[in-house]
């Protein structure tokens, strides 16, 4: 009897002997009650999945990187950057330094995905990870997030509602990429050159963007009309089709 609760149980099946089964329950309610505080449970969790996005998202960079590496125009640019540096005649000394073609090589294409590193911006999902992106950081950032946000919304609502100003180039790719539902890294992934044909055509009023949308679906039609994988389903699913039986003996 430590507490007040359990006191109260207590005193209660002393003047209540008949509910047994209450007193069980409360008993067993009390003894097999978790005794870590949740809170620390929660933080807990949320350190170990921003553990996990982060290395994974490493990984995922590395991953990239490697693949960079492969692709010849930029391992041929990369390659000629580091001559222009000098840095791979360092790796072929000799003498008591010399060393053998293995780790040379090694070394070369260290320093082959380093300028890859420093000179390619990877966008996207690959993207070189940042640790304010991660679950942790997102959560004790959430207050002053919304704060900026509610300050960026009320400049756009002073200055293109109210004082009728004219969008800004920054301003009409946002108003695009709502309007195509695009997240801000799967936009920026975009190239250059889509991101001018967007402002050619004027996206950002609705009624462009409708007619934009509907030639893409258009084109994607044509497109998936054509390729033989499409018509090979099509011609399954009419002639076959999940669930169809036949009695056709063999």
């Amino acid at each position: 009897l430590q507490d007040e609760e359990t006191r109260k149980d207590y005193d209660y099946m002393l003047d209540h002997p008949e509910e047994y089964y209450r007193h069980y329950y409360h008993y067993y309610s009390r003894r097999l009650a978790p005794k870590v505080d949740v809170r620390i449970v929660i933080l807990v969790t949320v350190c170990a999945i921003s553990m996990f996005q982060f290395f994974s998202w490493w990984s995922s960079y590395n991953e990239a990187i490697n693949y960079l590496a492969t692709v010849p125009k930029y391992r041929i640019q990369a390659t000629e950057i580091a001559r222009q540096q000098g840095l791979l005649n360092k790796t072929k000394e000799k003498g008591k330094n010399r060393r053998s073609k293995e780790e040379i090589r090694e070394e070369e294409e260290e320093i082959i995905k380093d300028i890859i590193k420093n000179k390619i911006d990877i966008k996207g999902g690959y993207q070189k990870p940042k640790i304010y992106d991660i679950l942790l950081f997102q959560i004790l950032l959430a207050p002053f997030y919304l704060c900026k946000y509610v300050v960026w919304y009320c400049w756009w609502i002073y200055c293109f509602t109210i004082k009728g100003q004219e969008y800004g180039v920054e301003e009409k790719l946002y108003i695009i990429r709502r309007y195509m539902k695009m997240s801000q890294s799967q936009f920026d992934s975009l190239e250059d050159h889509q991101k001018e044909t967007f402002l050619e055509r004027q996206l950002w009023i609705r009624e462009n963007y409708e007619v934009y949308k509907r030639e893409q679906e258009e084109e994607l039609k044509k497109k998936m009309a054509m390729d033989p994988r499409w018509k090979r389903y099509r011609r399954w699913m009419k002639n076959e089709g999940p669930g169809r039986l036949t009695f056709i003996d063999d």
